[in-house]
């Protein structure tokens, strides 16, 4: 397959050959070359590399349904239980939702998606094979990992552990944990659990960490303890650790130096908060960062359209962004970063002026989108987009091509 006349990270016009999924050739743009049927007209538009949404959670959608009020009391404990007491009584079922979600996901031009699925004592497996359905659906369109997740924490209900390793045993792709000292409130079990399931049925972990302050750097600390006595370098996620910048310069420093250390990388759903740790910092020190809508207009927010394109103006916007190169980084951040965390061969940014993922020999993982420049196609996020997943155009103008569009 040939893309004829695309501007790769808003370069010269191109034309780049696609030959067994991954990218043969870049050549300068033939203007007089005729295309054959299988081709796919740029049309001048930006070649990017397609989205890499690394903080989701499927399971708890409500988008294409209408809004409802929000009902949500504070804390964890209480946005879990709102969701808990409604999530069965949606106006369509979970299976249904969760599809039509990943569906938009991908129109949009998401194709790798790593997706949290709650299991507890009250959702059993439900949630995590509603993901799962989803996944095998959508498996010639998307890449998809499933996060086991205790969103309830471990501890607190007996039998979350059981179902938890239930769900590791059918064949989760990465073990979550959540707030071990708030939610939990024994760091020392909570993550005996987290890492003993990984390290039996050697997966990834990724926990979530929502702790203010001084309590969120001494679980940081110890997930790295961990990480470091177990040899599980590279295999480390956290996720949101929105205090973590917020403590002192120097703690700071130290943590990003043992983050790069490890390869534990972060993930951000870029929230509106000045307590995180500086991305420029983090990628001058060589950290995995990527980028998630975490819940899609669920029972814990509003926010959330399945368009991660919508999400890199927010990282931009709340990192307070407005130089080019910035900006650019905002959304090699949101494709290629999340790349780098799913699959640990894949190269972290180098720089904030590293533009990955269209070489020679990379997968054919590509989204085409309107704009003059980077940035003007993160301020205008345009939905003249095709979306191409291992070489395959899978879809277009904001329909994925191979199902009629759920919502």
């Amino acid at each position: 397959m040939l893309i004829s006349n695309a501007r790769p990270w808003a370069g010269s016009p191109s034309d780049i050959l696609i030959e067994m999924g991954k990218i043969a050739s870049i050549t300068a743009h033939d203007p007089q070359r005729i295309l054959q049927a299988a081709d796919v007209d740029g049309r001048g538009r930006i070649l990017i590399p397609s989205f890499s949404d690394v903080h989701v959670h499927l399971d708890s959608t409500r988008i294409g349904l209408p809004f409802r009020e929000h009902t949500g009391r504070p804390g964890v404990w209480g946005m879990m239980s709102n969701d808990r007491e409604n999530w069965r009584d949606a106006e369509i079922n979970l299976p249904e939702r969760v599809a039509g979600t990943l569906e938009r996901m991908i129109a949009r031009g998401t194709t790798r998606v790593r997706s949290f699925a709650q299991v507890d004592v009250d959702t059993k497996l439900e949630k995590y094979e509603a993901v799962v359905a989803a996944k095998e659906k959508f498996s010639n369109e998307a890449e998809v990992q499933i996060m086991v997740f205790p969103q309830a924490g471990i501890l607190r209900e007996p039998g979350t552990e059981n179902y938890l390793e239930d769900a590791l045993r059918a064949g989760a792709d990465a073990m979550g944990g959540i707030d071990p000292c708030a939610l939990d409130r024994d760091p020392v079990r909570h993550l005996d659990v987290v890492f003993g399931l990984a390290e039996k049925y050697q997966v990834d972990i990724d926990v979530h960490l929502h702790e203010p302050g001084a309590l969120a750097v001494f679980s940081a600390e110890l997930i790295a303890e961990r990480t470091r006595a177990l040899g599980m370098e590279g295999k480390v996620n956290i996720s949101h650790a929105y205090e973590l910048g917020g403590v002192s310069p120097a703690t700071s420093r130290r943590l990003i130096e043992t983050f790069a250390e490890l390869d534990i990388s972060l993930t951000s759903v870029a929230p509106s908060t000045s307590n995180h740790l500086p991305l420029v910092d983090l990628v001058d020190a060589g950290v995995r960062f990527g980028l998630g809508e975490d819940g899609q207009r669920d029972y814990w927010s509003p926010y959330g359209d399945c368009d991660l394109l919508e999400r890199t103006w927010q990282l931009a916007f709340v990192n307070g962004y407005r130089q080019d190169e910035l900006i650019g980084h905002a959304l090699a951040v949101a494709t290629m970063g999340g790349a780098s965390i799913m699959d640990r061969s894949v190269s972290r940014l180098a720089s904030v002026a590293d533009r990955p993922g269209l070489a020679v020999g990379d997968r054919a993982d590509l989204v085409l989108v309107d704009g003059e420049t980077i940035t003007s196609t993160v301020m205008d996020r345009g939905i003249d987009r095709t979306v191409i997943h291992g070489g395959t155009v899978v879809a277009e103008s904001l329909k994925v091509l191979s199902v009629e569009q759920s919502f």
